[in-house]
């Protein structure tokens, strides 16, 4: 059988397979009016892998487990990675400017090493949890005092092994300040990309995780979930909401996306602003 042209497109039937098998997997629910985006996306697969349509794909996911490295190459594909550095200026604004100097002063009488966990969910390539890194050496002095642990984690493993690599291009870095780029970035030879040096890469982790299900880490005193509940619909915001909510510590700090609309997801907190959403002291994580 010949490959398919450069054209083709799936059909309504193939379109709603793929919709309900890329929820069933991560969750993320694919309109199904984005039909010849989808069909773009699954036609490089095709010619990565040889196989001749559409239906044959399918039926290759369908038995493949999510762990498998073609689950993480499709889903490259058809999940948006665009990002950078300092994105929403305003939550980077109040995190350096009040919650971090708060965190100082709240724990500036403690006995032995400070500490402060963060959790970057959804983190693609990086450009978020090394973001938190930035402001936290910008701030938090000195930093041979704090205990600072900062987990990125994504569903995609592609996505991951790039954060890894703490390199950024010229695109990613438009938003960062002057004074952190000198400080904690160089320059590579390249000339259009940066290495974000160990003073960052030092506090920060990375690790595949799918958001529908728990994360097995203690809790959190803050954590940033933005530009990816929007994906979802309700049954699945629930679960990963619940989840998250999980591992917020009492007291602590959860950053949205100001559109994701998780107020209804999490009543118990405390909303400060339409994306700033505090637990209650005495009950944390539940």
């Amino acid at each position: 059988m010949a490959q398919l042209s450069a054209s083709a497109q799936v059909s309504d039937a193939e379109m709603a397979r793929f919709v309900e098998l890329i929820y069933k997997v991560t969750g993320i629910r694919i309109s199904t009016q984005k039909k010849t985006l989808l069909s773009n996306r699954i036609r490089r697969r095709l010619r990565q892998t040889g196989i001749e349509t559409f239906d044959a794909y399918y039926n290759k996911l369908k038995r493949l487990p999510p762990s498998d490295i073609e689950w993480d190459h499709f889903l490259e594909e058809v999940t948006t990675h665009e990002t950078f550095l300092y994105r929403d200026q305003a939550q980077w604004d109040w995190f350096q400017r009040e919650y971090l100097p708060g965190v100082m002063a709240r724990e500036r009488d403690r006995k032995g090493p400070k500490s402060l966990r963060i959790w970057s969910a959804a983190c693609s390539t990086g450009d978020e949890a090394m973001t938190i890194a930035c402001c936290v050496a910008a701030t938090l002095a000195p930093l041979a005092d704090w205990k600072v642990q900062i987990v990125g984690t994504d569903i995609g493993i592609g996505a991951l092994e790039q954060a890894k690599q703490a390199i950024y291009n010229e695109r990613a870095m438009h938003l960062v300040p002057d004074v952190c780029k000198k400080r904690f970035f160089t320059k590579q030879p390249d000339g259009t990309s940066w290495q974000a040096g160990s003073a960052l890469t030092g506090m920060v982790t990375f690790r595949q995780h799918n958001l529908l299900d728990p994360l097995k880490e203690p809790p959190f005193d803050l954590v940033f979930v933005k530009n990816v509940l929007i994906y979802f619909d309700d049954a699945s915001k629930r679960t990963v909401m619940g989840h998250i909510r999980r591992l917020i510590k009492p007291g602590g700090v959860l950053v949205a996306g100001a559109a994701e609309g998780v107020s209804d997801l999490v009543r118990d907190m405390k909303r400060l602003q339409p994306w700033l959403f505090q637990a209650p002291e005495g009950n944390g994580a539940r």
